[in-house]
């Protein structure tokens, strides 16, 4: 029998997901500055260090996803989703008094950890939802997490602004508050008998990735998919420090420019790409998202003023149309009951993306700046133009008519 959650539950669900990503968004302009004030203004050594700080968040995801969504499915939803509003709140408590960097270090190990509670939020939906509804419900998920991350830096920068650590307390109050309110309203949507038990055979992302072995067909896209995400760190991992540096921007000024890229990528989400899609075909809109996000990527490795960055950001935005275009080619490489390892797999890719890429970029900017000064500041962008130029050509090739499979009746 499925339940039936009041509407506050499914508002705690939608509250929940927004607030993972308003707490992170509120992080991203000021960050960088608290770990540059650590660091006594070495920018070019924070940059190394806010490398290994993506890189960790990411890795602790990638790693945690699945093992949280496995114990959600053997103890339920409702204690892994509180468990994580409450272990994200005080880990953000412990990032606002944090003293060092080794401080901080432990925070994102931990911030990682607790704030993969997507999976968990999108199984509780599935659970109390019936199938022809969750697409609807799946949808206002995504809207939950577009809002977080609009909203976020623009208060974190604000917030920045009177002090540093004042957006630390603001999100570890607001997950806090969030999971005491939950705790109260929100019921359980997996009842024993629905349960599985907990492998950890089974609780990883690893295995995923096994499918694309048994696809070739699939490589390239796959290949495609894993540079587009890669380049696509550019920015959660540069751009607060590349607009420090070259520009003198604030903190305010930071979070506004990334709330102007979250309201971007939301148009395009919402609006543009299904009468893209249904205007010039999947292929076409793909092979667009990359040449627009190469040639902003390009823009912006020359961009001398703040005004001409702020250029960039339609561009930029546009590029959304890549991720959905190229997945729904992919899905037609696979068949019904291989949609969800498909799926899998292409997320695997993107965590390890996420992972790699901080490393990457955030040595690319900190060697550029130390040889080469603030005129070289742009050096990674430049290299994350060429990276969407490989995966454009990829993308062209694997995406031949002959190559695609026709769309099922």
């Amino acid at each position: 029998m499925t339940l039936r959650p009041s509407r506050a539950a499914f508002a705690f669900i939608f509250i929940t997901v927004a607030l993972d990503m308003l707490a992170l968004g509120i992080m991203i302009p000021v960050l960088p500055k608290l770990v540059i004030q650590f660091e006594g203004g070495d920018v070019a050594h924070a940059a190394r260090i806010v490398g290994l700080f993506s890189f960790v968040w990411a890795a602790m995801q990638f790693l945690a996803s699945p093992v949280v969504g496995a114990l959600s499915d053997h103890f339920g939803r409702r204690p892994v989703v509180l468990l994580s509003n409450f272990g994200l709140g005080i880990d953000y408590l412990l990032m606002a008094l944090a003293p060092t960097v080794v401080w901080l270090f432990v925070g994102r190990v931990v911030s990682g950890i607790t704030s993969s509670s997507y999976p968990t939020a999108s199984a509780y939906i599935a659970d109390v939802t019936p199938a022809d509804q969750r697409a609807a419900k799946f949808g206002l998920l995504g809207a939950a997490f577009g809002l977080g991350f609009i909203i976020g830096p623009a208060v974190g920068g604000v917030l920045g602004d009177i002090d540093l650590r004042l957006p630390f307390w603001v999100a570890g109050g607001l997950s806090l508050a969030n999971a005491a309110y939950g705790y109260f309203i929100l019921p359980e949507s997996l009842p024993p008998e629905r349960r599985s038990r907990f492998h950890w055979r089974t609780a990883h992302p690893v295995g995923s990735l096994e499918f694309l072995r048994a696809h070739p067909e699939l490589l390239a896209l796959a290949a495609t998919f894993f540079l587009y995400y890669f380049a696509h760190e550019v920015y959660p991992t540069l751009f607060v420090l590349f607009g420090d540096y070259r520009y003198g921007w604030t903190a305010r000024e930071l979070g506004l420019t990334l709330a102007l890229f979250g309201v971007g990528s939301m148009l395009v989400s919402a609006f543009l790409i299904g009468p893209v899609v249904k205007r010039i075909g999947e292929r076409r809109a793909l092979l667009a998202g990359l040449t627009l996000g190469g040639a902003s990527a390009m823009w912006v490795a020359f961009a001398s003023t703040g005004a001409l960055f702020l250029i960039s950001i339609p561009f930029s935005s546009l590029a959304g149309l890549t991720s959905p275009s190229l997945m729904s080619i992919a899905s037609r490489h696979a068949g019904e009951s291989e949609q969800g390892r498909l799926q899998g797999a292409l997320s695997s890719l993107q965590g390890i993306a996420m992972m790699i890429a901080p490393l990457v970029l955030a040595e690319i900017f900190s060697v550029a700046i130390q040889r080469g000064g603030r005129p070289y500041s742009g050096v990674p962008f430049a290299f994350v133009s060429l990276v969407l130029c490989m995966a454009l050509l990829l993308a062209a090739r694997a995406t031949r008519p002959a190559q695609v499979p026709p769309y099922h009746s």
